[in-house]
């Protein structure tokens, strides 16, 4: 997108209508679209709760031309979205109606001043890496996450035990409760519960965390871009579950296998400069301001 480009710009729009503002954000920023010359092309809703289906809608839902695509909702909204665009490389914008959205980084109430100050050019696009996972001659669990793949024991099951390898050589072999594969983006989410770093959203690699690892040998491990690891589920008594965001799952059996790698394609996550990363981690985590040092942070040290 160019703030020289005077053609209307394409929007598309993804919106979880379990949110109670989502109609009327929709309303909203239909409104502003008519008032600037923009076009809607595309607008699906989409409810976490009461239609799971929602997590695997294929991509032609939305044209390969938009210029932005709107992520009305939470950070699983987010999530989905990116998700279904990420081949086209449309930048995604997300539009906080939740709680945390540590991913939608607008504020309901800077809705409309975000559209602005995009259509001033005041904005900018960050390129996050996508995660891959597959199983071997198998269609069915190809996917893509922004966030993170999950490998875990499910129910009543007892310990996993896990082979890891990176580019055909021997990693580890781990007995726990499985492992959780994280992004950079990833890394302030599921990963970051279970001991896992933080690290800058923009950087290339992923993270290899232990869940409950039966050692204290095991620790969290990151991977440069070019790595790929195989994972083989040896041994299992019970079910483990594979994941991708949170929102797509499979069963694993013994002996199972999945890859796990960077995706071709980055997302484009739209951000600005008064919105940095360290910012959000700072606001919605309160990473190093807690109550030992004795004070707020304050605007001007922002």
């Amino acid at each position: 997108m160019s703030n020289t480009d005077n053609q209307p710009k394409r929007l598309g729009i993804i919106v979880n209508v379990q949110r109670p503002e989502a109609r009327p954000t929709l309303t909203m920023i239909e409104s502003w679209v008519r008032e600037h010359g923009w076009e809607i092309v595309a607008t699906r809703e989409i409810d976490m709760v009461a239609d799971p289906g929602f997590k695997g809608f294929s991509r032609d839902t939305f044209p390969a031309d938009m210029d932005l695509l709107l992520a009305l909702g939470g950070d699983g909204t987010m999530l989905t979205s990116v998700r279904a665009v990420v081949e086209f490389g449309t930048p995604v914008l997300g539009v906080n109606l939740g709680s945390l959205g540590f991913l939608t980084v607008v504020p309901l109430h800077r809705c409309v001043e975000s559209l602005e100050r995009i259509a001033r050019g005041e904005y900018l696009i960050e390129e996050r890496v996508m995660l891959e996972v597959a199983e071997p001659d198998s269609e069915q669990a190809r996917w893509t996450a922004l966030n993170d793949i999950v490998l875990m024991k499910s129910g009543m099951a007892r310990l996993a035990i896990l082979t890891v390898t990176c580019n055909g050589e021997y990693v580890t072999t781990m007995a726990g409760d499985g492992i959780i594969i994280a992004s950079p983006t990833g890394s302030t989410a599921y990963s970051l519960s279970a001991g896992g770093p933080i690290v800058m959203p923009t950087m290339k690699g992923f993270i290899l965390t232990p869940v409950s690892p039966h050692t204290l040998a095991q620790r969290p491990m990151v991977f440069g871009a070019e790595a790929s690891l195989e994972v083989k589920v040896e041994s299992l008594v019970g079910e483990a579950m594979l994941t991708a965001d949170g929102q797509l799952a499979r069963e694993m059996g013994e002996g199972s296998t999945i890859t796990i790698r960077t995706h071709a394609k980055s997302a484009h996550l739209v951000g600005f400069r008064d919105r940095s990363f360290l910012r959000i981690l700072r606001e919605k985590l309160h990473w190093g301001i807690g109550p030992s040092l004795g004070r707020e942070w304050s605007d001007s040290q922002r």
